[in-house]
């Protein structure tokens, strides 16, 4: 498998971090306020999509704000 150049690896996480966040707080929410039914894996695939095109762009900018609010609270090796 070819690798992707480093430029890309902000755009990558960005979309790693958020399928993966979005698809365990999706479901966690939509269990909460469906409950398991008949129709919850409609439901939990909405908000799924609804919520990947929301995320994915605030992970990309505010990543880096949210690293440089953290590097002033942690002292770094």
């Amino acid at each position: 498998m070819t690798k992707l150049p480093a430029r890309r690896f902000h755009l990558v996480f960005s979309v790693v971090m958020g399928v993966m966040m979005v698809f365990l707080m999706t479901f966690v929410i939509t269990m909460v306020n469906v409950g398991w039914q008949a129709n919850f894996l409609a439901a939990w695939a909405k908000a799924y999509a609804v919520a990947l095109v929301v995320a994915i762009p605030v992970i990309y900018y505010l990543a880096p704000i949210a690293r440089k609010i953290t590097a002033r609270w942690v002292n770094l090796p």
